[in-house]
């Protein structure tokens, strides 16, 4: 056991003048299964960079532990997966990669084939089974859900729960809950750090920010009422220096000298009551910076005129003339929002381009309704480029309602003029989503749109889909998210 020490931490981009961490102080157990959660763009990524000394930072962190990092960067993916294993782990033997692999519920022959052979799930497994094989080392995981469907999160999430001495990023509540023992909370502020899993995190939290949020009411109130003092303060000040000028009743002129003496030790008197007022007002703003405010987000959806959408007849997507799905009938009416289920690599995300009209090869028949109006989230956002103001004018929708949108999931103003290229993984599915919301739509088609997206913006959105109840189907691992928003399950 060793404690790793953060001292008055401080650290801004060279390029910006906003600080991401302000002289922030904490300390972790390296035997702690450490959950670390807060929202998109605070610095969660950089933080777990500063670990590694990427950065150049102000105050100290301290430790006796190396750190490793995943993802894991494989430079040559044409190389067997046991030769990569053997450079992230050279004091590891084979059997301990196969033991590993087996706790992981991978095939044991993996190692036997070149990496980028692999699916993104299994590079996942096998590369985390690798770090956890150097002996001495703190790990630093950093969003390992994206590449795994609900089975293998499972899967890992039990992996996880049986190592210690980690800190894990994940906006996946299940999974957080499946395996750590305490939660790192970055917050507005500072950074958190309690006992227990992520649930018991959120409801002490939530308790909490119930109470900051009745608090910061009546500060709010206290600090008008000091102002209006402070201003009335001012005006008594200023009125007895005005009676100086004029006569007084029967003619008499006034005391200048004495009116100006009183209204000097007047004006000095205020000017004390101002700066302490001021000083008071100063400190009462600074309280209750942690307050998360999630503001409720609308939906326009169309209402179709029949009560079936779509229907799916046997339909299997093909890749070389080979099916990579069991053929799937259902179809999808008025109110439904149909989750999509399978294992990686089953056809899920070329179900939903099918459904939008791509051309992908495959057998059986979709039955589309006429005129019906799809909105489409796909997963893969990399190909954003320009700016907000570009994609809302290609896109048809309202530029000012987009930005709203975007502000309410945490967007500050100053990404709006910025290039989407430079967003974060989480800033791109957000600019998504907020597109599809403008979109008025009988459908939306939704594939993996939590995808980097923190857990408050993931809780926004499922008040939101049941707020409105739009008809959709999507495909989404967050077990969390299914459970709350899915009418029906479809499996393939």
């Amino acid at each position: 056991m060793a404690i790793i020490k953060v001292e008055n931490l401080t650290f801004s981009y060279p390029t910006s003048d906003d600080l991401i961490f302000d002289n922030v102080s904490f300390s972790i157990d390296t035997d702690w299964k450490l959950g670390f959660v807060g929202r998109n763009g605070r610095g969660k990524t950089t933080f777990l960079n500063l670990l590694m000394g990427k950065y150049e930072y102000g105050g100290k962190i301290i430790s006796s532990v190396a750190f490793d990092y995943f993802p894991y960067e494989v430079n040559d993916k044409s190389v067997n997966t046991e030769d990569v294993l053997h450079a992230v782990a050279p004091a590891a033997e084979d059997w301990q990669f196969m033991r590993e692999l087996s706790y992981l519920g991978v095939s044991a022959e993996v190692l036997y084939r070149p990496f980028g052979t692999l699916s993104n799930g299994e590079q996942t497994k096998v590369l985390l089974a690798a770090l956890f094989l150097n002996e001495g080392r703190f790990l630093l995981i950093d969003e390992p859900t994206n590449h795994l469907d609900t089975a293998a999160r499972d899967l890992v999430a039990e992996y996880l729960r049986k190592k210690k001495g980690f800190i894990l990023v994940s906006h996946d509540r299940n999974f957080l809950d499946g395996c750590v023992d305490h939660i790192l909370s970055l917050n507005k502020s500072n950074i958190d750090v309690v006992g227990g899993n992520f649930s018991s995190f959120m409801a002490d939290f939530a308790r909490q920010q119930d109470y900051e949020r009745k608090e910061a009411a009546r500060l709010q109130t206290d600090i008008r009422r000091l102002k209006e003092t402070a201003r009335r303060t001012a005006e008594w000040s200023d009125k007895v220096e005005s009676t100086k000028i004029g006569t007084r009743v029967g003619g008499l002129r006034p005391d200048r000298g004495a009116i100006g003496h009183k209204s000097a030790k007047m004006m000095k008197r205020a000017k004390v009551v101002e700066a302490r007022q001021q000083k008071e007002i100063e400190q009462k703003s600074q309280l209750l910076k942690n307050v998360e405010y999630t503001h409720k987000l609308k939906i326009a959806p169309l209402e179709y005129r029949a009560q079936t959408l779509v229907v799916f007849s046997n339909v299997a997507a093909r890749y070389d003339g080979r099916k990579v799905m069991p053929p799937v009938s259902f179809s999808i009416k008025r109110g439904d929002r149909i989750a999509i289920e399978g294992k990686n690599g089953s056809g899920k995300s070329s179900l939903l381009k099918l459904l939008c009209g791509q051309d992908i090869d495959h057998v059986g028949d979709i039955k589309i309704g006429s005129n019906l109006v799809i909105s489409y989230v796909p997963q893969d956002a990399s190909f954003l480029r320009g700016t907000l103001k570009d994609l809302a004018a290609e896109s048809r929708i309202d530029e000012s309602l987009f930005k709203s949108i975007l502000q309410k999931m945490g967007f500050d103003k100053s990404q709006f003029d910025k290039d989407m290229e430079g967003f974060s993984g989480g800033q791109k599915k957000k600019t998504l989503i907020a597109k599809s919301l403008c979109e008025s739509a009988h459908l939306y088609v939704w594939d993996e749109p939590l995808n980097y997206i923190d857990i408050f913006s993931r809780i926004q959105i499922e008040e939101l889909l049941t707020a409105f109840n739009p008809t959709m189907i999507f495909v989404e691992h967050d077990r969390a998210f299914q459970n709350k928003i899915a009418t029906d399950v479809q499996l393939i």
